[in-house]
């Protein structure tokens, strides 16, 4: 771990972004709720939360630090969903891990929940994929 006691403890904000790659009459599942397992994106954004929270059990030379906000939100295009994952925190090092891992543990729960829809007749995923994962900014506030 790196030691971070001398560095000030300031707000720090930071965005992550990713993409999953759906068939469109999926996503017309998901806007329509008509998912079997639930609301795919209520699912996708609890598990964000949660996983933003065990970032340091997850990732283990990250610091624990105190989580003060998490926003999830998505955005549909096509047959692209994108997840934006937005944490907030007043300490002492960033919260890119965090994002990054929000996001990350969204889009495998949307791919989780909509998995039996994209399943061709083999059981593969020909074209379902996670991609373009990444921090969109970082702030810090003194």
């Amino acid at each position: 771990m790196i030691d971070i006691s001398e560095k000030d403890t300031i707000i720090r904000i930071a965005t992550a972004s990713g993409k999953i790659k759906l068939k469109k009459e999926t996503i017309e599942r998901i806007i329509n709720k008509q998912v079997e397992k639930g609301d795919a994106f209520t699912v996708a954004k609890v598990s964000a939360i949660s996983a933003v929270k065990k970032v340091p059990d997850l990732i283990p030379f990250c610091h624990p630090i105190p989580i003060t906000n998490v926003a999830v939100d998505f955005k549909v295009e096509d047959n692209i969903i994108k997840a934006i994952c937005k944490v907030k925190s007043i300490a002492k090092t960033g919260v890119e891990m965090e994002a990054l891992t929000g996001v990350s543990i969204a889009l495998l729960n949307l791919w989780d929940v909509v998995k039996m829809y994209e399943k061709d007749k083999e059981g593969q995923y020909p074209s379902t994929q996670i991609y373009d994962i990444k921090v969109e900014e970082k702030i810090k506030k003194q």
